[in-house]
């Protein structure tokens, strides 16, 4: 490295962005990290479920991260509102986009627009206080609620809606959500997959996890497992190894129920007359010789108030970055962005979801992390970086006067600690954008507007 050191800028402050820093910044660089909440650590603060603080213990990590020397942090900062594409490659040698893919899959099916169908990803920002949720309204009076998903969200959505109150109340839930589902009506969630338990997606702690709740019975029909052979996959091996002992244990007559069904698929959201789903029609399918589902003629209904998709997510287009539509991810060769003619694009990178998909979990990001900062490197040691023309170190401090450094990120988490403790719970959520830019000023006790 020269001298003067290189300048690096981390699009998203998310496991995938602190894992890039902290590699970065052990090569030399000068690492300024944006996010556009003024809050860091991404889906670790609004995706992992609030029942969940181990997970959440992660961030420790990052902690350590932001305490070396030539690392900032700038939160409240949008790319594409606050800054473009041209002010970060003016003023960085290279720039990491990692912001993950937060907007969900569609079904395409009818239906999908009525009062009561929702996405996954809102009911999960929701309950976990992300402050573009905090308006959201889930109509939680149905007794029935379906979720389309095999993974690990879907099981978080379905466990969130059965979780008795004294479980819930221990969490760092959002205040509202915590309030509503304490007075929900949903006493049954049904699972539903469009394969077969061997190919489910969900990783075998979250699913065993579904056995210890505190109210609600897991219910498996044995027949949904005649003819099941053991995957050679380990955790999908272990999975179908849990569902048995699912099916063999039956039900225990407890108040709520989780009820995982397998090999259908949905065709129709059905509405009542207020425009409120009644109902969900499914279609049952058969595996062909590949693997993949194929419907046969078997229909039914599955009454229910609440239908929440859980079928994947993707990438959001920013600001002229070269995006593959298809993938829904920003275009790149291992994590080199690059247009669609496959030249590189000088000094710009992705790194996390935005780059390789929505796949894996908190801990996939530090290698695919590894990946993109190999290739990074490489890219400085050949002088293929880009070459800023601007160095102003406090450019977005003069532009941008509500930004949130990492002091004011201390403050709002002390804030929220010292809220939650005489509760007993780990932290209360500000869940408004003012609240939060509030406490970040005050790092003293005082209470924000």
């Amino acid at each position: 490295m020269a001298d003067r050191r290189n300048r690096a800028v981390v699009v998203g402050a998310g496991p995938a962005g602190f894992y890039t820093a902290e590699q970065l910044l052990a090569a030399g660089f000068e690492v300024d990290v944006l996010d556009a909440l003024p809050t860091p650590f991404g889906l670790v603060r609004s995706g992992v479920a609030p029942d969940h603080p181990n997970i959440k213990a992660v961030t420790r990590v990052y902690d350590k991260t932001a305490a070396r020397e030539h690392f900032r942090f700038f939160g409240g900062v949008t790319l594409g509102d606050h800054v473009s594409r041209a002010d970060l490659l003016e003023r960085y040698h290279a720039v990491v986009y990692a912001v993950g893919t937060p907007d969900d899959n569609r079904l395409g099916i009818s239906g999908e627009d009525l009062r009561g169908s929702h996405p996954a990803t809102r009911f999960v920002a929701w309950y976990n206080g992300h402050p573009d949720a905090a308006d959201e309204d889930f109509d939680l009076s149905a007794e029935r609620a379906v979720v389309i998903g095999n993974g690990n969200v879907a099981i978080d959505v379905a466990r969130m809606l059965v979780l008795h109150p004294d479980e819930l109340i221990q969490t760092d839930a959002a205040d509202h959500a915590i309030e509503a589902l304490g007075r929900s009506q949903v006493r049954e969630v049904v699972l539903l997959g469009r394969r077969g338990p061997a190919q489910a997606a969900f990783t075998n702690p979250e699913l065993r996890e579904l056995g210890d709740l505190q109210r609600a019975d897991v219910i498996v029909d044995h027949a949904e497992l005649e003819g099941v052979q053991a995957p050679e996959d380990a955790t999908k091996r272990r999975n179908v190894g849990t569902l048995r002992d699912y099916a063999a244990r039956g039900a225990d007559d407890r108040s709520h129920r989780v009820v995982l069904r397998f090999m259908f698929s949905p065709v129709e959201i059905v509405g009542d007359e207020r425009g409120r789903v009644r109902g969900l029609r499914v279609v049952r399918n058969r595996l062909d010789h590949d693997g993949r589902p194929v419907p046969t003629d078997d229909e039914e209904l599955i009454e229910c108030g609440l239908v929440f998709r859980s079928i994947g997510y993707r990438g959001r287009p920013l600001d002229g970055i070269p995006f593959d539509d298809h993938r829904g991810v920003i275009r790149s060769q291992g994590g080199r962005v690059c247009d669609e003619r496959g030249r590189v694009c000088l000094g710009e990178y992705a790194v996390g979801w935005i780059k390789r998909g929505p796949s894996g979990v908190i801990g996939t990001n530090k290698k695919d992390a590894a990946d993109t900062v190999a290739k990074l490197l490489a890219d400085a040691q050949a002088g293929a970086l880009n070459a800023p023309v601007v160095d102003d170190a406090g450019w977005i401090d003069e532009r941008l006067p509500d930004l949130v450094t990492w002091d004011g990120w201390e403050a709002i988490d002390q804030y929220e600690r010292r809220t939650g403790e005489p509760f007993g719970r780990p932290r209360v959520k500000l869940v408004r954008t003012e609240a939060l830019l509030a406490a970040s000023r005050a790092p003293t006790r005082a209470t924000p507007a």
